[in-house]
C-alpha cells in the first residue's frame, strides 16, 4: 500500500496580511497535542496510524477515506486528497479543483464542486468558483454568490472583499454575513477585524478603522499593528528615527516614548520590548516598565521566563525574582533550555546539561553531553557517545546504548541502535521494525 499522504490545505486568507512583521526569536515549544490520540501499527502498510479524536485517514487504490478505531468506515475511500479533521469538519477533494467539506459522519456539507473551500467561520464557509469567492451557510447553500476577486473569511461578523475599480485596480471594503456592503470599498488594502478594529491602507499609509468604518486613528503611518485585546497597537515614529511606540485606541493615547526597535513577544500580560541589540525590557498593558532590563528576554511561559544578563542565562518568575541565577550558558543545539516541562527545565553549563526544578535547584546533575525536555515523564540524554533515557529523579530508565534517541510522544520514541531505526515504548519494548530488534537493549 502506498504511504498515506495528507494534503495540508492552505487555509489562510486569500488576502495577504497587512502590517505583519517577521516573527523574531520564535520559541521552539513542543507542538500542542490533540485531546485524544491513539496510535496503532498497521501491518498492511507497515506504518503507524494516528486516530485523532477517534478518526483516522484510510487509503485504498490511491483514494482516501476515514474510519473509526474499531475499523468501521465513516467514508469509503473515494477522494483524491483529504485534510485532517478540524473539529467537526474536514476538507476533501475529488480532484484538486473539486473541493468540498464533510462532517464527522461523512456527510458532504459542501459538495465537491469548488476550486477552493475553507473551514467555517462565523457560520459561513468561503468557496471559490470560476476564480471568484463567495460564501455558503452551514448547510452548504450559497448565501453570497461567488463574485469577489479576493476575500478574507468572516471574523467578528465581517469579511474583507476586493472589488474591481477597473481592469488594473481593486478597492477593499467589508461585507456582513448577509453579503451587504457595510464599509464601502475605498482602501488600497484591508485586514480582517480583530478586537473590534481593522488595519487599512490608503495612499500608501496605514491606519485603523472601527466597525462603522470610522477612522479610529489617522491613516498616516508607514507601519501599524492590529489592535490587541488591551486596545493597544504599535506604530513607527513619523519623525524619521524609525523607533516604535505603544498607543491605546481609546483616545489614541501614547503609552510609551518612541524608543523601541521591536516588540518581540507578548505573553502573560507583559510585552517584551527591544530597546537595542543588547537591551530588552518588560512592559505591562499600560506601557509601564516592569522589572529590570536584560540583555535578552525570551517571554513568559507558565509563569517563568528565560533572561540573559552579563552574558549568562537564568530564569525569573512572574514577580521578576530570580529563580535560577544568570550563571548558565546557552546553546543553539538546546532550544528547549530554561523552559519548564513537567516541572523541570534543561540547563547548560560549560557544554554539559542537567535539569533544575521550579525552585532553581539542580535536581539532575549537569553531566550529560546533550538532552531534550521531559515528555511523558522521561527524557533522552546523551552520556559519552551514547543515548539513554532518565526519569525525573535522574534514574536510568533505558540504558545508554543508543546511537540517537528522540523524546517520547504518544507513548513512542524513535531510537537508533547499531545504525538501525526502531520505535519503542517507555518500557523499552520494540513497536516498529521489530524483526531486527534485539531481545534486550545492551
Amino acid at each position: 500500500m502506498k504511504q498515506i499522504i495528507l494534503l495540508m490545505l492552505a487555509l489562510a486568507l486569500a488576502l495577504p496580511s497587512v502590517a505583519q512583521r517577521k516573527k523574531k526569536n520564535e520559541q521552539h515549544y513542543p507542538a500542542p497535542q490533540p485531546s485524544n490520540v491513539v496510535v496503532v501499527d498497521d501491518e498492511e502498510c507497515g506504518c503507524e496510524l494516528f486516530f485523532i479524536d477517534g478518526i483516522q485517514t484510510t487509503q485504498r487504490d490511491g483514494l482516501f477515506g476515514f474510519k473509526l478505531e474499531d475499523g468501521t468506515d465513516i467514508v469509503e475511500p473515494q477522494y483524491q486528497f483529504v485534510d485532517k479533521f478540524h473539529g467537526d469538519y474536514c476538507i476533501v477533494g475529488r480532484d484538486y479543483d473539486k473541493q468540498g467539506l464533510i462532517d464527522r459522519t461523512g456527510r458532504e456539507i459542501v459538495p465537491c464542486i469548488y476550486q477552493e473551500v475553507n473551514y467555517p467561520s462565523d457560520d459561513r464557509i468561503r468557496i471559490k468558483s470560476n476564480n471568484l469567492y463567495g460564501f455558503t451557510d452551514m448547510d452548504g447553500h450559497i448565501v453570497i454568490q461567488p463574485q469577489y476577486r479576493a476575500t478574507s473569511t468572516f471574523n467578528e461578523g465581517l469579511a474583507v472583499v476586493a472589488i474591481d475599480i477597473d481592469s488594473t485596480a481593486v478597492a477593499y471594503g467589508f461585507i456582513n454575513t448577509d453579503g451587504t456592503i457595510v464599509i464601502e470599498p475605498k482602501y488600497q488594502y484591508a485586514n480582517y477585524f480583530l478586537n473590534g478594529y481593522a488595519v487599512v491602507q490608503a495612499y500608501d499609509r496605514f491606519g485603523i478603522i472601527d466597525r462603522h468604518g470610522k477612522e479610529a486613528t489617522p491613516i498616516k503611518y508607514e507601519f501599524i499593528t492590529p489592535v490587541d485585546a488591551h486596545g493597544n497597537y504599535v506604530v513607527r515614529n513619523l519623525q524619521g528615527n524609525e523607533k516604535l511606540a505603544i498607543f491605546n485606541i481609546n483616545g489614541n493615547k501614547q503609552l510609551t516614548p518612541f524608543r523601541y526597535e521591536d516588540f518581540t513577544y507578548y505573553s502573560e500580560g507583559l510585552y517584551v520590548a527591544k530597546v537595542d541589540s543588547d537591551t530588552y525590557e518588560f512592559l505591562d498593558e499600560k506601557g509601564r516598565q516592569r522589572f529590570k532590563r536584560y540583555q535578552y528576554i525570551q517571554g513568559f511561559r507558565d509563569g517563568f521566563c528565560m533572561v540573559k544578563q552579563d552574558g549568562h542565562y537564568g530564569i525569573i518568575n512572574r514577580k521578576g525574582r530570580a529563580v535560577l541565577p544568570c550563571q548558565y550558558d546557552y546553546s543553539t543545539y538546546q532550544p528547549e533550555a530554561y523552559i519548564f516541562y513537567e516541572g523541570l527545565a534543561l540547563v547548560v553549563k560549560e557544554g554539559r546539561i542537567g535539569y533544575c526544578n521550579q525552585q532553581g535547584e539542580i535536581v539532575i546533575p549537569i553531566q550529560y553531553q546533550a538532552g531534550f525536555a521531559f515528555t511523558e515523564h522521561i527524557a533522552p540524554v546523551k552520556k559519552g557517545h551514547m543515548w539513554g533515557f532518565i526519569d525525573h529523579q535522574g534514574n536510568t530508565v533505558l540504558p545508554f546504548v543508543f546511537d540517537a534517541a528522540s523524546p517520547f510522544e504518544y507513548g513512542r520514541a524513535e531510537v537508533v541502535y547499531k545504525s538501525k531505526v526502531f520505535k519503542i515504548n517507555p518500557q523499552g519494548q520494540c513497536l516498529k521494525n521489530c524483526k531486527e530488534a534485539p531481545t534486550q537493549w545492551q
